[in-house]
Parts: C-alpha cells; structure tokens; sequence
C-alpha cells in the first residue's frame, strides 16, 4: 500500500506556496491536469489559478503538467497559461514524470507530483521517485473514464488510515 501513500495531503494545489516549496528543496511541480490544476469541464481555468502560476513563476518554480490525456487536448486547456507538458504519460507508470524530470533537468528530489488520485498521480509519483501531494478534486464530478478509479480508490483510501489518519492541510506544513 505504501506505493499510493503521498508525501502530503494539501486541500488544493493552490495551498501551496513558494516559500514552503522553496523549504522542501523544490524546484518544479508536477501537476495532473483535471481536477487538480482545472476542473475537467473548465478549460479556462480560475483567477485563483492564474495568481498561483504568476507566484510560482515569480519565485523561479516550474510548473508543468502531467497528463494522460493526448497532446492535443492539454495543448488545448493549456493554450492561455503557457505552460509546458508531458501528455500520454502512462500513470500510473512513472514514465511521464521521467520524462518531465529529464527534460527540466532536475533531480527527482526537487521536484514533487500533485494529483487528485492515489491510483494514477501519486503511484506514479511514488514509482518515480518524486515526493507526492495528493489534493481534493477541484470538482465533484469527473469525466466518465475516472469514475472506475475513484470507486477503488475509496478502498485504498480506507486501507491507509482513512479520514480518521489522513487529513488535507492547507499548506505543506499542516496548517
């Protein structure tokens, strides 16, 4: 079980803030794209999104997405935030995050995968060596295709400690 338990627990990626990031030794964020960076049915995204990019890039911290979907579909929802990506990246393999670490040229220690799903974003996270966050999905509802995982993936929650031992913080540091 100790392949789908995150690094940490943060309600949304927007928690997460440079200086506490900057106090991990991180260097570069990984993020899923649905329901963890947009809602999957908003490609537009928030201005609660925008500001958190703008702070990132204004504190020298990449961010790029991670996504099973195909490249044109991400190149899509990423078309108006500029950032760069990995598409088909095989999660829960940790194929797409080899990628990404190769390609920033960074160590797998300075960088981090945010996801909303054990099963997919942080196993992937976790079999490549990269510490992982694991968020609220930013919506309720999910495209059909992730319906299966969140349904298995309540049982891995429960085996892990369920609410009872995982809390979502706000930040990195439990607050």
């Amino acid at each position: 079980m100790s392949l789908f338990k995150p690094t940490w627990l943060v309600q949304a990626v927007y928690g997460l803030t440079a200086a506490r990031l900057k106090e991990q030794g991180i260097r570069a964020v990984f993020c899923d794209l649905d329901n963890t960076l947009l809602a999957w049915n908003d490609p537009d995204g928030s201005a609660e999104l925008r500001d958190w990019l703008a702070a990132m890039h204004q504190a020298d911290i990449t961010v790029m997405v991670v996504s099973n979907n195909n490249a044109k579909r991400v190149g899509r929802a990423l078309e108006k935030l500029d950032l760069p990506f990995v598409a088909r990246a095989m999660k829960p393999l940790p194929v797409g995050i080899n990628k990404a670490v190769h390609y920033l040229g960074l160590t797998k220690r300075e960088c981090v995968m945010v996801g909303d799903q054990l099963l997919t974003d942080v196993a992937a996270g976790n079999l490549a060596g990269v510490r992982t966050i694991l968020v609220q999905p930013l919506i309720e509802s999910d495209a059909w295709n992730t319906s299966i995982n969140r349904f298995l993936e309540k049982f891995v929650f429960m085996t892990l400690g369920g609410k009872k031992h995982l809390h979502y913080s706000e930040d990195l540091n439990g607050k």
